[in-house]
């Protein structure tokens, strides 16, 4: 298409234009070049202001050549057949001008020639064309929409789907990690933490069993990383009641280090505690290079009971930080009220 364009621009649209735009880009890259060390970008502006000095002096040279037409004996011929066309048309101005032999009858009248367009018009033309077209490529990111590069929050759809362990199809109202995830990955849960500028950078739900029950408890779980917290919402589905694990934590001791807080949530009987993480290194570099499992920061749960009777099982939503400050117990409350009541419940199989 260009190489079309060029082809029918008359010669003193299309030399000026040439001009200007090799000088513009060779100019602009060759400045680039020396700023950031490149020889590549020093090589192709380097060819920019050459085919641009090429262009200068073929135009000079047609400059001269319509100046100084030469001796009327022929049209000459140039190399790029600008320069060949005036002097043909003052050669053929020559000829009808010339007195007619003896015997040859009439001289003819005078011919009037068309006007010739004027090569300076056609070069200022050009070159405010060119200038039309730098002024809109400036302007266009003003004007135009600007390509949105605003990250954008984790979705729970990048979750691998997976097959449901059997004990979901017998266990009644059992929802999937899928499910909680969709619940606990709300546009306001940073908001909800006391961050509200940061954005969800993971998001992740998976349909698991309990540990030591041999795939006979249902606990699916959903999990959301923010730069500051990381919230992790799941569901137990056993006959543990609220008041008998307040006994097992009791019976177990340190009740003072788990900072037990019992409470209403939602008119269901909740507990609020406190227990580290843990920590575990994995490297890939070869044997022997994973480490022990090692105490992480400490979290803080708040444990609801799935129905206000209280007649087993459990939604634990935990908070934690790397940096191990947590926020205050009113955030999980928070959370809890917002987030549970969008749980869904499956149906009995």
């Amino acid at each position: 298409m260009l190489g079309l364009l060029l082809r029918v621009l008359p010669f003193w649209v299309r030399e000026p234009l040439l001009i200007a735009v090799g000088s513009v880009l060779g100019a602009r890259i060759t400045y680039l070049a020396v700023h950031e060390h490149d020889r590549v970008a020093a090589v192709l502006g380097a060819v920019f202001l050459v085919f641009t000095a090429i262009r200068v002096r073929v135009v000079v040279r047609a400059l001269r050549a319509r100046r100084s037409p030469g001796p009327a004996t022929g049209p000459a011929a140039s190399a790029d057949g600008a320069p060949s066309e005036a002097v043909a048309r003052a050669w053929a101005q020559a000829q009808v001008a010339a007195p007619a032999p003896a015997g040859a009858g009439l001289a003819p009248g005078p011919v009037t020639a068309g006007r010739e367009p004027n090569p300076w018009g056609q070069a200022v033309a050009a070159v405010a064309v060119f200038g039309a077209i730098a002024a809109a490529l400036w302007l266009a990111p003003d004007v135009l929409p600007a390509e949105d590069d605003t990250p954008r929050p984790a979705s729970c759809s990048d979750t691998e789907d997976e097959a449901l362990p059997a004990v979901y199809e017998k266990t009644p109202r059992a929802v999937t990690g899928d499910e909680l995830c969709e619940a606990l990955n709300r546009p306001d849960l940073a908001r909800l933490l006391g961050t509200p500028t940061e954005i969800a950078t993971s998001a992740s739900g998976t349909s698991n069993t309990a540990a030591l029950t041999d795939g006979k408890v249902a606990q699916p779980e959903a999990e959301v990383t923010f730069d500051t917290y990381t919230v992790n919402l799941s569901a137990t589905y056993n006959g543990l009641s609220t008041a008998q694990y307040v006994e097992l934590v009791k019976i177990a001791g340190n009740e003072g280090e788990k900072n037990l807080r019992t409470l209403t949530v939602l008119g269901r009987p909740a507990l609020l505690s406190s227990e580290h993480t843990m920590k575990i290194e994995i490297s890939l570099g070869g044997e022997g290079s994973s480490g022990p499992v090692q105490q992480g920061p400490l979290a803080r749960t708040l444990s609801v009971a799935l129905d206000s009777r209280d007649r087993g099982g459990f939604y634990d939503i935990t908070v934690w930080s790397e940096s191990g400050a947590l926020p205050n117990d009113g955030v999980l409350l928070g959370i809890a009220e917002k987030v549970l009541p969008t749980v869904p419940e499956r149906s009995v199989r």
